[in-house]
């Protein structure tokens, strides 16, 4: 088993005592943690495995939510209630991804963040206008079922289980989609897509395609949020929450599976642990990424990686070039 499958299991196992030492860290707290790891993951497959910088994923992230919550309005005593409710919002999420992302894709650097910046903008005005969205007070009360009317999640801890099953299935899928032969293209292009162009892959279908993925885990976190706290609010669809995924995936290091999972516990826990200095939270929360960015330009489970990595000898490490570079294409 790869190493980093084996790190996650035992992290997984781990997670799976929290419940019985309410006393040493809430479960609540983990739920939390969880939801937006996997937002941070979702949103690592596109800046850190396909080189593009969105600024779109709070979009993804609340209209899950809001379909999620909605649906769950209407239908969270049926038995099929809540999962048919979390599968619509992973779709819808994954919808405005297609919607966004055409619409983006074929722009590059800036012009694309700008795009995607604007369209989220967008969302987050159409959640203020629609009526079914509650508009300011957002959605509020949302019940959270049952899963196939055998196990009821009014429950923490039944709600807790499932948050860490999901979110185990959400990130084995982000390993998956890196170590598969599309991730291998995705690389490439992120590396040079000129040359993945010049090899005959056509580069805005495949970032196309892991947009509409990101957007579709990042739905998930959103819709798991919703029943979690049973809440979606105007602040899932704000800007403030596309930056801060953005500063979640710094902290913990671009491009690093468990990178995004540290930062954004490193986030959830500076908030929720600090919550008594009010808006001053903001002003540490910056100097802890100004002293990341200044000690640890590669987060900190980039840079950890970095320093534990063997060194090579130089001419070894030149005669290995060409091979790592051709790699992503020869595995497509």
């Amino acid at each position: 088993m790869p190493t980093t499958l084996r790190l996650f299991a035992a992290l997984v196992a781990a997670a799976l005592a929290v419940p019985f030492v309410p006393h040493l860290i809430y479960p609540v707290f983990v739920m939390k943690v969880m939801c937006y790891g996997l937002f941070a993951c979702a949103f690592n497959l596109l800046l850190g495995f396909t080189g593009l910088v969105s600024f779109a994923h709070a979009a993804f992230l609340g209209t899950a939510g809001y379909v999620t919550g909605a649906l769950m309005i209407r239908l969270g005593s049926h038995p099929l209630g809540m999962p048919a409710a979390f599968l619509a919002g992973v779709l819808a999420a994954a919808l405005a991804g297609l919607v966004i992302g055409g619409l983006a894709i074929r722009r590059r650097g800036i012009s694309f963040a700008m795009i995607t910046l604007a369209l989220s903008q967008v969302v987050s005005f159409l959640a203020v206008q629609l009526r079914w969205t509650g508009g300011e007070d957002g959605l509020q009360g949302i019940p959270r079922g049952s899963l196939f009317g055998l196990v009821a999640l009014s429950s923490d801890t039944a709600m807790y289980y499932l948050t860490l099953a999901l979110f185990a299935a959400g990130f084995l899928f982000v390993y998956r989609v890196v170590h598969s032969p599309f991730g291998r293209i995705l690389q490439a292009v992120r590396d040079n897509e000129a040359r993945a162009t010049s090899l005959g892959y056509e580069t805005d279908r495949f970032k196309l395609i892991a947009f509409v993925l990101s957007a579709a885990v990042a739905g998930a976190a959103g819709a798991l949020k919703a029943l979690v706290f049973q809440l979606v609010s105007l602040n899932d669809v704000s800007l403030h929450t596309s930056t801060e995924v953005v500063l979640m995936t710094l902290l913990g290091g671009v491009g690093t599976l468990f990178g995004p999972l540290v930062g954004a516990a490193l986030v959830v826990g500076l908030q929720n642990y600090l919550a008594t200095l009010g808006d001053l939270v903001t002003v540490v929360i910056g100097l802890i990424f100004i002293l990341c960015v200044s000690f640890f330009r590669r987060g900190v489970v980039g840079e950890m990686l970095h320093r534990a990595a063997p060194r090579r000898r130089p001419g070894a490490q030149a005669r290995s070039r060409p091979a790592q570079a051709a790699s992503p294409a020869e595995a497509a």
